[in-house]
């Protein structure tokens, strides 16, 4: 199969070595900077370059590995050189607002498109930073339209497989805009929220694994999260509201002196993260 990647940061670029190391496939790239190509290059991270767009037309899968708007407003420019024949897919991390904007200019356009996003990443961006071994054990979120081509959803399972992934999930925009904003928008939100204390400032010295994780992805792309969060505002909202509700909670209990409010506040967490552990061992056994 021959792969374009367009777009070669951290999630593009890791695609490609991913590509390169893990398959038999035919990965060409194409960035705006030319030095990432030249990095590429010599890491022997892609195949050959993608020298005049018109070429996407050319291949059996065209990656976008862009930011949400600089995704949505490439794909209206250069819609004409998207592959008829073949499937271009896009990796931004909100859904509904890619998906309902592409999707009916690649369907009348006779190009095929699948929104997709593949859960991986890293507190760093660009292509310096892309790993090979990025989506090892991830999970391939893919939301395919209603008259989705069969064979474009058994494209993107092998290639899942080959790269790592450890699942395919399939499911609908404004589910997955639903549920991301749980599972990582808002965990940014607060890591983010929470390195603003003043007592950042005495951490050396008295931090270990529970700092490290809670404030780990405080470090991020600011610019790109602030479009993901914009764009799924709504549901973001939500999950920062019930947040918000629950830490005032903990905080009343305290100002309260109310032990046995904190300890069933506490177990409540406590029970609810077991619950979760164990289902997830039950649908998912580990081989």
């Amino acid at each position: 199969m021959k792969i374009a990647v367009v777009g070669m940061g951290l999630i593009g670029g890791s695609f490609c070595r991913a590509i390169k190391a893990k398959t038999g496939h035919v990965v060409y790239g194409w960035n705006r900077s030319r030095q990432v190509i030249r990095e590429a290059f010599a890491e022997e991270a892609i195949d050959g370059e993608i020298t005049d767009l018109s070429e996407l037309r050319q291949f059996d899968l065209v990656i976008l590995g862009f930011h949400p708007e600089l995704t949505l407003s490439f794909a209206r420019e250069y819609l004409d050189c998207f592959p008829e024949q073949g499937l271009t897919v896009d990796t931004c991390g909100v859904k509904e607002s890619i998906v309902e904007v592409l999707q009916p200019m690649f369907d009348a356009a006779h190009r095929p498109f699948i929104g997709t996003h593949p859960m991986a990443g890293r507190e760093f961006s660009g292509f310096a930073y892309s790993l090979a071994s990025l989506y090892e054990g991830a999970s391939w979120i893919i939301t395919p339209p209603e008259n989705v081509n069969p064979l474009h959803m058994e494209l993107l399972r092998d290639l899942a497989r080959q790269l790592g992934f450890s699942r395919v999930v399939e499911t609908d925009p404004r589910t997955h805009d639903a549920t991301i904003a749980y599972t990582s928008q808002v965990a940014h939100v607060l890591s983010n929220a929470y390195v603003k204390s003043p007592t950042l400032k005495n951490e050396s010295g008295f931090s270990a694994g529970s700092f490290k994780d809670l404030s780990r992805v405080a470090k991020l792309n600011a610019g790109m999260w602030t479009e993901l969060f914009m764009m799924n505002r709504e549901a973001l909202t939500f999950e920062v509201e019930t947040l918000i509700e629950n830490l005032r909670a903990y905080d009343e209990a305290l100002k309260s002196g109310d032990r046995e409010q904190l300890y069933q506040l506490l177990k409540e967490g406590n029970d609810l993260k077991e619950w979760s552990i164990d289902r997830e061992a039950r649908l998912h056994p580990k081989k």
